[in-house]
């Protein structure tokens, strides 16, 4: 060895190791990190809270569910019967409709369709209003309390409607109007609750249910509903064609032109038919494909699912109550 590299050997420092503390590394906070073995003890410990309040509302919810009573809904599939009708006048308007529009008179088939009419009739507050009356439904909207099987009677509730003397004792919800029977508008909120009226768009299969206390109240205001809605719309069109009709024929006669009277005569030939149709058909603008039944098995509610959730609800607010002690604990000491 040279003299130099003696003196670098000897000039060179020792080698040390190098140790790295885990605490340094990891920022050494770990007071605020939660301990995953500790924190199951302490669920652990807590067991006995979590079970009672899981028992407490799991028995809360049996009670409640059982208190509940139980709801039937019945259903009918209508199809519409005005295709027929609607493609032989859409013919007749896309020839006279500009002068049947200029004379008032109605051809139909140019853009509308009876069916969707129908659906939002059955849905507007004058025809539920008259529906209503007309059935005598505000009892068994507004008061039924039950049903008795036995004797398939509603039992009102005689806090608010007593059925021997037809009397009321109403608290209107109306900020005006102080009457000790409900408001009609009451009633048809309280109804569309409890009706259904849906048009599929692919197959224009109408459906119409209603839930009630009693499967054959249910059944008995499904049916009611399809023969007052084809009732409403068989007398709208009679009256509609006979006022056409009746107007057609004075302007006939007041016409010397044959070219005109041509015209008359074929429209009053399709006032004439719609008025047939409307007299003859029982279901004029809904069929009935699936009758409404008094239903067998109860709709709602759905007492399993109450008690379920509950159960998870109570055992929610356990954790929360045990993780909540995990929190106090290090501030108190």
């Amino acid at each position: 060895m040279t003299e130099s590299s003696q003196q670098e050997t000897k000039a060179a420092p020792p080698t040390q190791a190098i140790i790295i503390n885990p605490e340094q590394f990891y920022g050494g906070n770990n007071d605020d990190e939660i301990d995953l073995r500790e924190l199951w003890n302490v669920i652990w410990q807590g067991k006995w809270i979590i079970i009672a309040t899981t028992t407490i509302f799991a028995i809360a919810a049996v009670i409640y569910a059982l208190s509940l009573p139980n709801i039937y809904k019945s259903t009918a599939t209508l199809i519409p019967t005005t295709s027929e009708e609607q493609s032989g006048s859409a013919a007749l308007a896309a020839r006279f409709g500009g002068l049947a529009s200029m004379a008032g008179v109605s051809l139909g088939g140019s853009g509308i369709d009876k069916t969707k009419i129908a659906i939002e009739t059955l849905k507007s507050r004058e025809f539920l209003s008259e529906f209503i009356k007309k059935h005598n439904l505000k009892p068994e909207i507004l008061a039924a309390k039950s049903w008795d099987i036995p004797s398939n009677t509603i039992i009102f509730d005689e806090t608010v409607y007593n059925n021997q003397t037809k009397a009321w004792t109403w608290k209107t919800k109306s900020q005006w109007k102080k009457e000790s029977q409900p408001s009609d508008q009451e009633a048809i909120a309280s109804l569309l609750k409890n009706i259904s009226i849906n048009q599929d768009e692919k197959s224009s299969m109408v459906n119409i249910s209603a839930s009630h206390l009693s499967p054959f109240v249910a059944q008995q205001w499904v049916q009611w509903l399809i023969d007052d809605i084809n009732q409403h719309m068989r007398q709208q069109d009679i009256a509609e064609a006979n006022k056409s009709i009746g107007y057609l024929s004075k302007k006939l006669e007041e016409t010397p032109l044959a070219e005109m009277q041509k015209i008359f005569y074929e429209l009053i030939e399709a006032q004439t038919k719609t008025k047939m149709l409307a007299e003859l058909r029982d279901q004029y603008v809904l069929k009935i494909i699936d009758a409404p039944l008094a239903p067998e098995l109860k709709d709602k509610p759905k007492r399993a699912l109450i008690c379920l959730l509950a159960a998870l609800l109570g055992g929610m607010i356990g954790l929360m109550f045990v993780a909540l002690k995990i929190n106090i604990r290090p501030i108190k000491e």
